[in-house]
């Protein structure tokens, strides 16, 4: 499949996925966001694909927001719908695939691109990144998940703080309050995130999916995250990796997995 605004290659079971706007700083406008969401269901649904890296083009930004052209005129049901929509086809999408996405922040990650980097399941940043949420300079809140997922990152009072200054921090400070887990120079940053990657590969796929939806479940409203960790638990005993993983531990062998 083609798109315009991203690029997606694939080798050795990970996936790369470049946002491609570097005219507009990558920023995401509702084409893309309609792009990354065909290109994450696909991938998702690829056996062959073990984890997925995001990033974006060039050396300056990650994605340094939203297409503000495109929603200055909006009125409130359309700026509530702009939220929904996107929360829907990109944002609440990520967080909850099966397959481990990881955000490989190489420059600026703003309003929306710093939604986009927290609905990843962790992120890795370069050194030269900056990250902040700065809607309320505009009149506007962060729409994409932001008042939700940062202070499930950082805090309550540190999240409050970002997004009332509408400030930006640096990647080490990303990194200090737990918004990131790593800082690396930029030139080492896809490389680490392979690394990572291929840790990641060497483990059941069944089970880290599974492990995503326990998770996420301490997060939301209504759910108990420790009833659907028994579920999920139980359910890895009935895959395929199960039986691979314990057979391969008793016959002291490595592990070859299927995701089944």
């Amino acid at each position: 499949m083609s798109y315009n605004n991203i690029l997606v290659t694939k080798a050795d079971g990970i996936a790369t996925v470049t946002i491609n706007r570097p005219e507009k700083l990558n920023a995401l406008n509702k084409a893309t966001i309609g792009e990354l969401n065909d290109a994450f269901a696909a991938l998702d649904a690829d056996d062959s694909v073990r984890v997925v890296i995001v990033t974006g083009s060039g050396e300056k930004a990650f994605v340094a927001g939203a297409d503000i052209s495109e929603f200055a005129n909006f009125s409130v049901a359309e700026g509530a719908e702009l939220a929904a929509q996107g929360q829907e086809l990109l944002f609440d999408f990520v967080e909850n695939m099966k397959t481990p996405v990881i955000a490989a922040v190489n420059g600026f990650a703003l309003g929306g691109g710093l939604e986009l980097a927290m609905s990843c399941h962790f992120r890795i940043a370069s050194d030269n990144a900056k990250m902040g949420l700065p809607e309320v300079s505009l009149g506007v809140i962060p729409g994409y998940g932001g008042t939700q997922r940062l202070p499930q990152l950082v805090g309550k009072g540190k999240a409050m703080e970002m997004i009332m200054t509408a400030g930006m921090i640096s990647a080490d400070e990303a990194k200090a309050c737990g918004l990131v887990n790593h800082v690396v120079p930029q030139a080492e940053l896809l490389d680490f995130c392979h690394g990572i990657a291929q840790k990641i590969m060497k483990n059941s796929p069944y089970a880290i999916g599974k492990a995503i939806v326990a998770v996420n479940a301490n997060f939301r409203d209504g759910v108990n995250g420790f009833k659907t960790e028994i579920k999920s638990f139980g359910e890895c005993f009935g895959s395929d990796d199960f039986k691979e993983g314990t057979t391969a531990f008793l016959e002291k062998r490595k592990a070859s997995f299927t995701g089944k």
